[in-house]
């Protein structure tokens, strides 16, 4: 497996700028059994404590059931703030006290999302962090790939890991691609998310972008990376939604795949109506920000191994800008105003946290991969069929929780 780690240029000089959104969203945090012994012996010496609104908080839960590899799991307060977390400074007592070697894996990868296989480590960023949200709309870098990125030197990164052993992706259910092609395709996607249109038309182009790679065979004399080279530069027309429904549609997709115990309420009152009068008009303002938070659902993408196709990613990218929709209508409508900056990060941030931390990425996958709805033959592609598909990799841990 290669060494390379690559990210979005937009990305590639992360750093924490300690917002706290982390550390206070109420998650389980599993320590791995030498962390937790490394830091169970500095709480016993007293050269570690807890933060003073959490005293007199025990720092571990130890319970049955625990996370394999998992020791204990960090405590946390009424308030869903870990116990390690200091309110007035938003710094981790740990990290600050013990150094970052000394944080859960889980602390450690917030917010990097990994894909490692045979070509290297691709890290893209869950939005939900408000750091990751703001690059969104940085206008100091072109959108593009990057290879050894300063805020990602090469480790061990929690994710997906797809091994010798694991097939590459599907071109369609009946198509396997190489890891050229599908190096060229990832690229092809973040070329086009890059162009000043409409995100709306970014997804389209891509879909019928799919319905001519969908043709290639091994067998044609033009290799499938030169085959998405010769794809068609113009981009596909479309119409901005006039309201919400298909957008819902594509959230309740996503919403079933969020375990019982974490869905969310409904809160749908007079969305259509802050679409309409505070989202739809100001919506071309923000085409970068948007197209870019879909460059990052593309790069470094799970489904891409997970799922049944081509199609099926460009139906994760459709599910990721109906909820940004969405959210935003849920911000205006709360806020009482237009669609702004701030109220555009804020729903990056709920997209993503529902897409990343509380959806099964495998079951994403199957609903998405209805889109492959035939294979280049034309022949039926029965939903809930058996694709050819044995060695699908596993994430290490899973990305419903950080």
């Amino acid at each position: 497996m290669s060494s390379s780690v690559f990210s979005l240029s937009i990305h590639a000089d992360y750093r924490c700028r300690h917002s706290g959104a982390c550390c206070t969203a109420d998650w389980d945090v599993p320590v791995e059994l030498p962390v937790y012994r490394s830091l169970n012996d500095r709480v016993q010496s007293g050269s570690l404590r807890v933060a003073p609104t959490a005293e007199p908080l025990s720092p571990f839960i130890a319970e049955p059931d625990l996370p394999e590899g998992a020791a204990a799991m960090l405590e946390r307060t009424l308030q869903g703030e870990c116990v390690f977390f200091e309110r007035d400074s938003h710094l981790c007592v740990v990290h600050r006290d013990a150094g970052e070697e000394s944080l859960p894996a889980t602390c450690r990868h917030f917010p990097r999302l990994a894909v490692a296989d045979s070509r290297g480590t691709f890290i893209t960023l869950s939005h939900y962090c408000p750091t990751a949200a703001s690059m969104l709309f940085r206008d100091d870098v072109a959108l593009d790939i990057v290879e050894a990125p300063s805020a990602f030197p090469m480790a061990d990164y929690d994710g997906l890991t797809a091994t010798e052993d694991d097939l590459p992706p599907l071109l369609s259910p009946s198509m396997l691609m190489d890891s050229t092609g599908y190096s060229a395709w990832e690229r092809h996607m973040v070329r086009r998310c890059s162009a000043e249109v409409f995100p709306e038309a970014v997804v389209a182009t891509l879909a019928s972008d799919v319905v001519q790679l969908r043709t290639w065979r091994p067998s044609a004399k033009v290799a499938l990376a030169d085959a998405i080279g010769r794809l068609p530069d113009a981009f596909t027309s479309v119409w901005l939604p006039a309201s919400l429904a298909l957008s819902c549609r594509l959230r309740d997709e996503v919403v079933a795949a969020i375990p019982d115990d974490l869905k969310p309420q409904s809160d749908d009152a007079r969305l259509d109506d802050a679409y309409r009068d505070f989202v739809r008009p100001a919506w071309g303002e923000f085409q970068r920000p948007i197209n870019r938070y879909l460059a990052a659902k593309a790069f470094a993408s799970w489904t891409a191994y997970q799922g049944r196709g081509l199609a099926t990613i460009v139906r994760g990218l459709e599910a990721a800008l109906a909820l940004v929709r969405i959210e935003s209508a849920r911000r205006c409508r709360d806020a009482g105003r237009p669609l702004d900056r701030d109220l555009l990060l804020e729903a990056f941030r709920s997209a993503d946290f529902a897409l990343n931390h509380l959806a099964v990425t495998e079951d994403l996958a199957e609903v998405w991969s209805r889109a492959e709805m035939g294979t280049p033959e034309g022949a039926p592609y029965e939903s809930g069929a058996e694709a050819p598909r044995k060695g699908v990799p596993r994430s290490k841990t899973a990305m419903t929780g950080p």
